[in-house]
């Protein structure tokens, strides 16, 4: 009787790990480039109380094991395509397809990103909205006009006094073998892991990588409603084991009451 009340407890605390998860997601329902998680679930251990199969000289068509519960083994996050929603601010790129932006951190380590909401820091260098910059760097003249990023990644302006676009750099895609492995730091930031695999740099629209949309940003794939009925789900499911409990305490109450 005992391992219910165990049971019951490994199924609610799983659905609480899960509703944090539910819970992120719809904190980031309007986050640019936000990816939504979703937990695993998993069983347990079990104790075999009698084997299936040949024993004593009978064969038993089926076993005894008794289960340990559950838990979530890993929040997984979900790559698909964000809708992509214009802002006509020419430094603002969206990734359609695979791929992410590289940005060197203060510490001088690289990490990625999907945010494309790309601005002018005080030494003209295209950085995120964190202030770091893109790698490789791009400088953008303070005279400069009508900057413009091509599909390819390519960015040019033309500068006062000129009449002919002036190629200023390559903006750069990086893929990975497993984008799930990477480990998210916030501020729409990842870093490589073990598990992700080495980094893949190529230019927007190669072979496996996504193209650049300017004046666009892409938004979080985060879908409200799938969200609020996996709410609704987990709910009921840690209200279920919450009854498990219940009922494992009043069975235990009657058995201590029995004379």
């Amino acid at each position: 009787m005992f391992r219910s009340l165990h049971v019951a407890a490994t199924g609610m605390v799983a659905q609480e790990t899960n509703l944090d998860t539910i819970s992120n997601n719809l904190a980031n329902a309007n986050t640019t480039g936000y990816k939504r998680q979703e937990s695993q679930f998993e069983d347990l251990i079990y104790q075999t109380v009698r084997p299936a199969g040949p024993g004593n000289g009978v064969g038993a068509p089926a076993g005894v094991q008794l289960g340990s519960g559950a838990r979530v083994v890993a929040t997984s996050r979900q790559f698909g395509q964000g809708a992509i929603h214009q802002t006509d601010n020419p430094l603002d790129v969206a990734i359609e397809g695979a791929g992410f932006l590289a940005v060197n951190r203060v510490n001088g380590d690289i990490a990625y990103t999907r945010a494309g909401a790309l601005r002018l820091d005080s030494q003209g260098r295209l950085v995120n909205v964190e202030g770091l910059p893109l790698e490789p760097a791009i400088n953008v003249p303070i005279d400069s006009t009508n900057i413009v990023i091509g599909a390819d990644g390519s960015v040019s302006a033309t500068q006062a006094g000129q009449h002919v676009p002036t190629q200023l750099g390559q903006i750069q895609l990086v893929t990975f073998p497993n984008p799930a492995g990477l480990q998210a730091i916030g501020h729409n930031l990842f870093t490589v892991t073990g598990a992700s695999g080495d980094p893949t740099v190529g230019t927007p629209g190669q072979v496996g990588l996504g193209s650049l949309m300017q004046g666009s940003l892409e938004q979080s794939n985060v879908e409200v409603v799938q969200e609020m009925i996996g709410l609704i789900r987990t709910q009921r499911a840690y209200e279920v084991n919450s009854k498990v409990v219940q009922a494992a305490d009043e069975m235990l109450r009657n058995a201590t009451q029995m004379r």
